[in-house]
């Protein structure tokens, strides 16, 4: 018989894997079936683990005295078996391929825990390391083998017997388990303090946006650089900046931009991950060069008049005319960028457009929109603003990167970890 051995694992640890069919290692429990409307987080006896918690919230291991579970409302008619240290809960219902995502408890003490609607509990007949199933059942190696079990088309489930069908495999030693454990869990809480400082750096980035830049009616902002002072100067957006009207005359630009509220200015191809225009179509589009600013007038929840952002891709594409394109002199490009990620400009475009005959475009005309005033200070002011915010975002931006590379080195390493 082939031993079943990983790619990769600890110095020392050289025996095959065992490998038992799931319903030898596990004990099914019983769930209740409530819905969120039937939970609280104001307070109760019990707690419930919603399936949806379990796809989107929680990780492999489910600490019962970091995570805020809710509680049952009313626990007259409750059923099910209270969950201990060392229970899996898995998610047999989801919308997409992540049905089978599962999660270990940990530090469940007294707490009166149960397994909620659309999951299926489970008890190890045997002794595990503290969260090496919760790790092993959430790996490729495993999930893969869940993928021709699953059933529906819109909401994708597997049932208690199709998990019976698979195996588990995992080392004898607990030691090895245990290894594997705590490595594993060293980049989860790498990730999460990446994480962590990510979250401040947005709120910081938010503040500093809102602060920068007077609010509607001030003659500055609430903070500044040291050495600066007095009311701000207020000029009309035509005397900074020039409408942009040069078409792609002879289809002499063949890439075709897309302004995204949250993205920026990109390609077309990016943002949607194909053409959508047909070359045939774009010698009537807009040149857009580097540095030039676009409108998009699609509204949406972060971008209420729609968003204005600067072609940063130092290359030059085409747009739609739909969108309105304008290039600037005498006002610093970084701060006229931050300028518009702020809302200082938006109390103007309320008064003076309004949301068109489509609930998602506003529609402002192109010689009121070049009137819009914009408060500004002396260059070296501005240039401070636009260098302080980049900095923030950078900062930011290279948390993120890191963020995604531990998780591909995570990711990489479950992979080859587990059999």
């Amino acid at each position: 018989m082939k031993e079943k051995k990983p790619e990769i694992r600890f110095k020392g640890y050289k025996d095959s894997w065992v490998e038992k069919p799931f319903g030898e290692v596990f004990d099914t429990l019983s769930n209740n079936t409530l819905s969120r409307d039937k939970l609280n987080y104001d307070g109760g006896i019990i707690q419930d683990v919603h399936y949806g918690d379990v796809l989107i919230k929680f990780g492999e291991i489910l600490d019962a005295d970091k995570e805020q579970l809710p509680y049952i409302t009313d626990c007259s008619e409750v059923t099910g078996t209270f969950l201990r240290d060392g229970d899996v809960i898995i998610a047999d219902t989801a919308e997409d391929e992540t049905v089978g995502k599962c999660t270990e408890l940990c530090n469940v003490g007294d707490k009166k825990i149960l397994s909620g609607l659309h999951t299926i509990p489970c008890r190890p007949k045997e002794e595990f390391a503290s969260g090496f199933l919760g790790y092993s059942l959430n790996s490729d190696k495993y999930h893969h083998k869940l993928l021709p079990l699953m059933q529906g088309i819109k909401v994708t489930s597997i049932s208690k017997s199709g998990f019976d069908e698979t195996k588990i495999l995992y080392p004898i030693s607990l030691n090895e388990q245990r290894n594997i454990v705590n490595f594993l869990r060293s980049l989860t809480e790498k990730v999460e303090a990446e994480q962590e400082i990510c979250k401040k750096l947005e709120i910081i980035k938010k503040a500093m946006i809102e602060k920068l830049f007077p609010k509607n009616g001030d003659g500055a902002p609430q903070i500044r650089f040291a050495g600066y002072k007095g009311a701000w100067n207020s000029v009309p957006l035509r005397e900074i900046a020039d409408k942009v009207t040069a078409k792609n005359i002879g289809t002499k630009y063949l890439e075709t931009f897309t302004n995204s509220a949250e993205l920026g200015v990109i390609s077309q191809t990016d943002f949607f991950e194909h053409e959508i225009t047909k070359l045939e179509n774009i010698d009537g589009y807009y040149v857009v060069e580097r540095d030039a600013f676009v409108y998009n007038p699609r509204i949406s929840a972060s971008a209420p008049v729609g968003p204005i952002n600067r072609n940063k891709l130092k290359r030059t594409g085409v747009i739609s005319p739909l969108y309105t394109v304008f290039k600037t002199h005498d006002v610093d490009l970084q701060f006229l960028e931050w300028y518009f990620k702020s809302r200082a400009w938006h109390k103007f475009m309320y008064y003076n457009g309004d949301s068109g005959a489509r609930a998602d475009r506003f529609s402002i005309k192109d010689d009121l929109f070049f009137e819009m005033p914009i408060a500004v200070p002396e260059l070296a002011e501005q240039k401070k603003i636009g260098e302080l915010m980049e900095n923030i975002d950078r900062l930011l931006v290279l948390h993120q990167n890191k963020v995604q590379m531990i998780i591909n080195i995570k990711n990489t390493c479950t992979r080859k970890m587990f059999v």
